[in-house]
């Protein structure tokens, strides 16, 4: 357990045997905190190869999540990838349309953050600003103000930078849900709220499984005469969708079925770069699905340059990503699983969510 109060506090002051106590016993404290962050690091790098962390460990997810090693350990990350990442992970291209203009910005190993401008106002959304330097950067080089902060979850690589923002800009609104505990939220959203900066529309989508108050967000593209844009988090990805830490594959489930309810065109802007690794293990499951395999092959020419895969439209996603098609029947033969007698369609659907999980779960462990 890690104390709140600095050991060092326990000794008197004043004596120089009690001021070496003091040093001795803060030492070891930071010691022991550096100890538990290599945990938790060495957790999320062997469960899935990348800064998540485990389903298997808890008690490093409590830690990362509930107490100040998290946040201790997201700046340690922060650090580390400006360093090994000077220009960002991936290089990625603006979208604009009519006057909207979508920004992927590519911060700490794999994330995205998204800066989204009315070009006619000048004004500014930023979904899940994880590194506040890199997202200030952008936004003083647009020239643009920041309006409001689109955060969809609580998971410090993706709410981080929330604080630093707002410290900045002042008149910032921080949106998301109460449920999820997000750092500097001031305007907590339910299912199916509504938030409007400029000419910008996006509607609020209430989606847990991967955390307990998690939400996606829907722009608006038919007052600009353009395609939908879903901002998605961690719920779904190109070919994969997250962790369900908190919440149960029936819950998961009906979050995904709001994704697949969307229209097809409707532009998909996930919030990690795992386009790659994700396919492969789609073509375990699927090996003879044709949209997957055309896919990635063009992941492969986009990866090979350091690009960014993003946007994927929502009637792709349903071609080839497995945990959108738990009503496949070649995917429940790949898994084994089969309907039972008494089992309802949704139930049924629940468990091929489940097992495909941990078969993803397995799959990144190797």
């Amino acid at each position: 357990r890690v104390r709140s109060v600095p050991v060092g506090s326990c000794f008197n002051a004043g004596s120089r045997s009690s001021n070496w106590l003091k040093t001795v016993a803060n030492r070891w404290e930071k010691n022991h905190q550096i100890k538990l962050l290599q945990r938790i690091h060495i957790s999320y790098c062997c469960s899935s190869g990348k800064y998540e962390p485990s389903p298997s460990s808890p008690c490093m997810y409590t830690l990362y999540t509930k107490t100040r090693l998290g946040y201790l350990y997201y700046k340690r990350q922060m650090r580390k990838a400006r360093e090994n990442y000077p220009g960002g992970h991936s290089t990625a291209d603006p979208v604009e349309f009519n006057g909207i203009k979508i920004i992927p910005i590519s911060v700490l190993s794999d994330n995205y953050s998204y800066l989204v401008i009315d070009r006619a106002s000048s004004v500014a959304v930023v979904v899940d600003p994880a590194d506040p330097q890199i997202v200030q950067a952008v936004l003083e080089e647009e020239g643009v103000m920041l309006e409001a902060i689109l955060c969809t979850h609580k998971h410090w690589d993706h709410s981080g930078g929330n604080k630093g923002l707002k410290r900045l800009h002042s008149s910032c609104r921080v949106y998301g849900n109460a449920a999820d505990s997000i750092p500097g939220l001031t305007h907590p959203l339910s299912h199916n709220d509504s938030v409007t900066v400029g000419r910008m529309h996006f509607k609020a989508l209430f989606t847990p499984g991967h955390t307990v108050g998690h939400m996606i967000y829907l722009l608006d593209g038919q007052t600009v005469s353009a395609p939908s844009s879903l901002f998605s988090g961690d719920l779904v990805f190109l070919s994969g969708c997250g962790r369900m830490f908190e919440g149960s594959a029936t819950t998961m489930l009906s979050s995904l079925d709001t994704v697949g309810s969307l229209s097809d065109d409707t532009l998909l802007w996930p919030g990690h770069e795992y386009a790659e690794d994700n396919l492969l293990f789609a073509a375990e499951v699927e090996p003879r699905n044709a949209a997957r395999e055309n896919k990635y092959q063009w992941v492969l020419q986009q990866r090979g340059q350091k690009l960014c895969t993003s946007p994927s439209t929502i009637g792709e996603e349903k071609q080839y990503n497995p945990f959108l098609r738990s009503h496949s029947a070649e995917l429940h033969l790949a898994l084994g699983v089969q309907q039972f007698q008494d089992e309802d369609w949704t139930q049924f659907r629940a468990r091929v969510l489940e097992e495909l999980r941990k078969r993803k779960d397995l799959y990144n462990r190797r």
